[in-house]
């Protein structure tokens, strides 16, 4: 495995832990401004916690990597989490894509390096 696909994957796999963390920081110490933001969005805001409590524990499953279909399903929900934020942005038209366009970028560059992390793991 080349030395810069491994800068890759950490660097990726980082800046999602990062937003990730953050966000979920987000949820729990500023519950009243983020609940406003859900009830703009037109989510429920019963799923805050839910939200906070999965975004970590699917960067936990992603960093200790022993279990790869618990990974798939950690990128999977990052995945569908970012597809559906991009897209509750946009239909609001508040401009806020930004943020969930850079965080799909970094779920899908961390699994496409993790991918070949596991394949030289195997050779």
């Amino acid at each position: 495995m080349r030395k810069q696909d491994v800068v890759f994957y950490w660097l990726s796999t980082g800046i999602l832990s990062l937003l990730m963390l953050l966000s979920a920081s987000m949820y729990v110490f500023n519950h009243v401004e983020i609940a406003k933001i859900f009830e703009s969005l037109g989510y429920p805001t019963y799923i805050i916690y839910p939200l906070a409590v999965a975004k970590v524990l699917g960067i936990a499953v992603i960093l200790i990597n022993k279990s790869d279909f618990l990974k798939y399903l950690a990128y999977a929900g990052f995945f569908f989490d970012f597809l559906l934020a991009f897209f509750a942005h946009y239909m609001v038209n508040d401009g806020d894509e930004a943020g969930a366009t850079i965080a799909m970028l970094a779920v899908g560059l961390s699994y496409i390096y993790d991918r070949k992390r596991a394949k030289f793991a195997k050779s």
